[in-house]
């Protein structure tokens, strides 16, 4: 029997891109050719980027976000692994700092309907209900989705302001 989610084969996973150092817009750009060449995995769909301040310390550059839709053959921990690999591959280093500077973030934000409270892994990711950076482009990109646990994505982008949220006139 396949994972929760799984249609022919696949499951369809979500992921948040962010960065904000060394050209962080075309960090993310990359990152989007990235995710179509994870062994078993089809990138099926992706936002526009979005520029925005940062969550964390504000003494550090705005970031540039978006999201991708995936449809993938990789178990959670193998996609999981995948996305840190293209993380190292964009300069990314992990020191400690939370919601700090980087060159590049990937976030496996759902996988299915698959829910997970695993250390390593929770999905969906913890924050995603409360992120305009991430709620906004994952509804471009698919404005029929339910949260696993928390309802439509529209109700939940509703409920959150994207002030501060700015779509960048390129397209992805």
């Amino acid at each position: 029997m396949g994972a929760p989610g799984v249609s022919g084969g696949s499951v369809r996973a979500y992921v948040g891109l962010g960065a904000n150092l060394d050209d962080p817009a075309a960090h993310v750009r990359r990152a989007f050719e990235d995710l179509g060449r994870i062994a078993a995995t089809r990138c099926v769909s992706r936002s526009r980027l979005y520029r925005n301040p940062p969550m964390g310390p504000a003494d550090q550059p705005d970031y540039v976000n978006a999201a991708a839709a995936l449809d993938t053959r990789l178990p959670p921990p193998e996609l999981l692994a995948a996305l840190q690999a293209i993380e190292r591959a964009h300069g990314r280093t992990r020191d400690g700092v939370r919601w700090g500077p980087r060159t590049l973030d990937l976030d496996l934000l759902l996988y299915g309907d698959l829910e997970s409270d695993d250390p390593r892994l929770t999905l969906p990711h913890p924050g995603l209900h409360r992120r305009a950076f991430v709620l906004y482009p994952l509804l471009e990109i698919a404005p029929g989705l339910a949260i696993p646990g928390r309802g439509p994505l529209a109700a939940l982008a509703a409920a959150v302001p994207g002030t501060g949220l700015q779509a960048l006139a390129e397209s992805p």
